[in-house]
């Protein structure tokens, strides 16, 4: 991508959007589309067609979607395929009808199987039954990758699927009803730490509304959905941007093949390493600086029992993740405090 190139980014005001239009704009990249919901709803191919037909950008950053942890993905699972669908089938076939240079679709490791073998690799895709607590938002994802998939095949497209493992920093959804898990957590010790108690927590799915102040009283323990036994694996939102870009400007002879010499032109990123549900709290604990108890509803689900990605593909052309995981939760919830989040 050229410093002047017209570059269309969808979703530009959530977590990922958010993190690509800072580093977009760091890096010198100044002719930039972006639309509100207001002004351009994705769900409308009519409202999507006709906007590609009067902007003709170069390059696309397909980042919008409807996401959530556990309890809003059993929720809301209509919202969760249809809107995803819709969005991602609207802006991949108007990017192809007029042209575009090349396309990156943001997707997410829930693709994989839930007994897929560790790590996961890009060809463990569709070979096995997915996490049923979320699978709904996963098929609409898989579609995406085929789409590219389709589209490179048939009409020569540079169309690339990009799959991050579970995601995190500023602008994520620190919402404990539709949050995923390190943001709640963040927000829970936080919220302990002040004092502040609830009758019931959730890292991945629904807590109860806040109920009282009670700095009189000894520090209610932060209450935990599942065991702690699952083991996730984080990147800081920012490194996801990093790579995004990194790959839309790779030469061709290093783009091509990732599009077209695989099954799919599916790309994993992510850090490497994963950790448990129970130390990732215990970090992030030490972090925010909560000196009171942590407890562990086992009633409520674990979901998937690991999700690790295999990135060697993205290793290969040159790109690594920077941000540690202990950085990376500290610069989080500096950000939150400095943006008034909680």
């Amino acid at each position: 991508m050229e410093r002047d190139s017209l570059i269309f980014l969808a979703g530009h005001k959530g977590l990922v959007g958010s993190a690509l239009l800072r580093q977009l704009k760091a890096k010198g990249y100044g002719n930039l589309i972006v639309r509100s919901h207001a002004e351009l709803d994705l769900e409308r191919q009519s409202e999507v067609e006709s906007f590609f037909d009067k902007e003709r950008p170069e390059y696309v950053f397909l980042a919008a979607a409807k996401v959530g942890g556990i309890w809003a993905n059993n929720t809301y699972p209509a919202e969760f395929i249809y809107k995803n669908l819709a969005i991602q089938t609207n802006v991949i076939h108007a990017a192809w009808k007029t042209g575009i240079k090349r396309l990156a679709f943001l997707g997410s490791s829930c693709i994989y199987p839930r007994e897929c073998p560790q790590p996961m690799n890009e060809e463990h895709l569709l070979s096995g039954t997915l996490e049923a607590t979320n699978e709904p938002y996963a098929v609409a994802k898989i579609a995406g990758v085929k789409m590219c998939e389709s589209y490179n095949r048939q009409y020569g497209a540079n169309y690339v699927a990009l799959m991050p493992t579970n995601l995190y920093g500023p602008n994520d959804n620190f919402d404990l009803e539709t949050s995923h898990v390190l943001p709640a957590l963040i927000r829970k010790f936080h919220e302990a730490k002040q004092g502040v108690s609830s009758q019931q927590s959730a890292v991945s799915g629904r807590t109860a509304h806040l109920s009282t102040l009670a700095t009189d009283q000894p520090s209610q323990p932060v209450v935990i959905w599942g065991t702690g036994e699952p083991r996730r694996e984080f990147l800081h939102v920012d490194d996801l941007a990093d790579a995004c870009i990194f790959i839309m400007n790779l030469d061709e002879e290093d783009f091509r093949p990732l599009v077209s010499a695989y099954r799919t032109p599916l790309i994993n990123i992510g850090w490497g390493k994963d950790i448990s549900i129970k130390e990732l709290a215990l970090i992030v604990k030490e972090v925010i600086g909560f000196e009171g108890e942590m407890t562990f509803d086992t009633t409520k689900p674990d979901g998937t029992p690991r999700k690790l990605l295999d990135i060697n593909r993205i290793n290969r052309v040159g790109w690594s993740a920077k941000i540690s995981l202990r950085e990376g939760i500290k610069l989080t919830y500096k950000w939150c405090l400095e943006n008034s989040i909680f």
